[in-house]
């Protein structure tokens, strides 16, 4: 009897564990089937753009990687799926649960994005801007952005400034600008017209062949390191720094909010991960391109020239009146604008105390 009594007791145990068993399999089981993500994902840039269209695919690879392939996001040329600026409606919306972009694009219908995306005359630097970002008020402030449109945006990415632009003269004060056309994105747009240029944006493909033709007589797009793509140095000779009008620019992975919040905690975590990793790399592959860029213009002929400090002074006097007149009409714009010019005070006393004067970096010293 007793021995009955232990060969159940024996067979029961063994019951127990392997209901325990099946019952961890099936949790296991059911948490992968959850974390499964496979997202159609539009991008504004081409991939092989260095600097701001090759974050994404880098960024896509990440996630792939630490998720053991439960999170793959399938990326889409320009114009693949949908036009390159039309990615905010498109996720808004719900047709795609995520898109990467410049937030910028979408400044005609929302101006404070020119903030977030680093599209303001004399704005902060990309290291000034991630700490503003992820340590400052930036990160909330940019998410109440996007709430009303049912967005949920996460920094994806960054590279320095800009080029100031390539022009079919040289540019010697505020009188050279008069008259020219170009093609300009952002607030310094703005700046430009007040100054008497006739200002458009094109997109980057059409560029080329409208400096060729001569329908336009100027174009920045972005910084040296992307710039050599376009084909500019074959056919205008002279390219100007630094970009005063967009001292960083920052790329952005939008998600739908309803997907996002349908994410376990986990996909949402990897995610993250991946596009800080990838703000890591991009910021790191613009600065080593833009270095290389500019002696691989010097090498076709092309003349790579500072902007004169006066000429500067002048936009900054007047981008001082547009951001104003942009503030005084919008809101947030204004919310923004004020808790990053407090940041840049702050920031700009250890900045300009901590860090050597760009002086002695300068190619001409003795």
């Amino acid at each position: 009897m007793n021995n009955h009594k232990a060969h159940s007791s024996r067979h029961l145990k063994r019951a127990f564990k392997l209901a325990a068993l099946f019952a961890g399999l099936a949790m296991t089981s059911a948490a992968f089937a959850q974390d499964r993500v496979r997202w159609q994902v539009p991008i504004a840039f081409p991939s092989n753009l260095p600097a701001i269209g090759t974050p994404v695919t880098k960024m896509a690879k990440t996630v792939g990687d630490i998720s053991g392939n439960n999170v793959q996001f399938k990326l889409y040329e320009p114009g693949e799926l949908i036009p390159a600026f039309e990615i905010l409606d498109a996720v808004s919306q719900g047709k795609y649960n995520a898109g990467y972009t410049w937030v910028g694009y979408d400044a005609g219908s929302m101006p404070v994005l020119n903030l977030f995306g680093g599209g303001v005359p004399f704005g902060l630097e990309p290291p000034g801007y991630l700490a503003w970002h992820y340590f400052g008020e930036g990160k909330a402030l940019l998410e109440k952005t996007y709430e009303p449109y049912g967005v949920h945006p996460l920094l994806c990415g960054i590279v320095g400034p800009e080029g100031a632009g390539w022009y079919s003269k040289p540019i010697e004060s505020a009188e050279d600008l008069k008259g020219l056309r170009m093609r300009f994105a952002g607030i310094g747009g703005q700046v430009l017209e007040r100054l008497g240029v006739s200002v458009n944006l094109i997109p980057a493909g059409d560029l080329y062949q409208a400096m060729e033709r001569g329908t336009i007589d100027a174009t920045e797009f972005s910084s040296p390191a992307a710039d050599p793509v376009l084909g500019m140095h074959e056919i205008v000779k002279y390219y100007y720094m630094p970009g005063w009008h967009q001292s960083a620019t920052a790329l952005h992975l939008l998600v739908n909010d309803k997907a996002w919040r349908g994410l376990t905690d986990q996909a949402r975590a990897q995610i993250e991960v991946a596009c800080k990793s990838t703000v890591l790399e991009a910021y790191s592959e613009s600065e080593f391109g833009n270095a290389h860029a500019l002696e691989f213009f010097k090498s076709k002929g092309v003349t790579v020239g500072r902007l004169p400090d006066e000429l500067l002074k002048t936009f900054q006097e007047i981008s001082v009146d547009v951001l104003a007149d942009v503030a005084a009409k919008d809101e947030m714009f204004k919310t923004v604008m004020e808790s990053q010019e407090k940041w840049m005070e702050l920031f700009g006393e250890w900045h300009y105390k901590g860090y050597l004067p760009r002086e002695f970096f300068s190619p001409d010293k003795k």
